[in-house]
């Protein structure tokens, strides 16, 4: 009996994966020096020493690149958030945490990698597929907060948690939001202690 050969195309997950990766890293260091908007595929594919083709075969478009990009820095600054909030005794200090940490990641973005900063930007002004997930994961830990005060008696209960949630996010949202953050610089600092304060005097049972 003949065996049958498979005509189906060999896997390169691996290399693939390799591939992925050096083109997301050499991004990185040209949005780093130069910018997301002066920054094109062909730069990348002579960074690499790859066609512009060849890297299209892994990303579709310039933007999903930075969509890689963008998910890793806001990766870190909820790592930093989750941190703070993880040591935090309370569903209030967590909150107040909360504000703090997004502010302060936020910032520091800003002031050490301003390029990087402002794809973060774009990717908010968009708003990319990776701004909503971040917005989404705020949002979700915001909701998971006020739902420990509830059970501890910190917080009140008869609000909607849904309208709660959404309220408090709206407050945060000048100063954790990259787009208005870079505008909101100055205040930044008052304005997480005494709007964290305002949020809580209103959760009061």
């Amino acid at each position: 009996m003949n065996k049958t050969t498979s005509s189906a195309p060999q896997l390169r997950g691996p290399s693939d994966h390799d591939v992925r990766t050096q083109i997301v890293e050499a991004a990185t260091e040209h949005f780093s020096h130069f910018g997301y908007e002066k920054t094109t595929v062909s730069d990348l594919a002579k960074a690499i020493g790859f066609s512009k083709a060849y890297i299209y075969k892994f990303f579709d478009s310039k933007q999903a690149i930075g969509e890689v990009i963008c998910s890793n820095c806001l990766s870190e600054v909820m790592k930093a958030v989750d941190e703070a909030v993880s040591a935090a005794p309370t569903a209030s200090e967590r909150l107040r945490q909360t504000f703090r940490a997004l502010v302060e990641a936020g910032s520091n973005l800003f002031f050490q990698e301003r390029k990087l900063f402002d794809i973060a930007a774009a990717a908010a002004s968009g708003p990319w597929s990776s701004a909503r997930a971040h917005e989404d994961h705020v949002r979700q830990l915001i909701a998971r907060i006020i739902l420990e005060g509830r059970h501890s008696g910190e917080f009140e209960r008869k609000t909607p948690l849904d309208e709660i949630t959404n309220a408090i996010y709206l407050v945060m949202r000048p100063y954790v939001n990259p787009l208005l953050l870079q505008y909101n610089l100055d205040l930044a600092t008052d304005a997480t202690a005494q709007l964290s304060g305002l949020i809580l005097r209103s959760l009061a049972p």
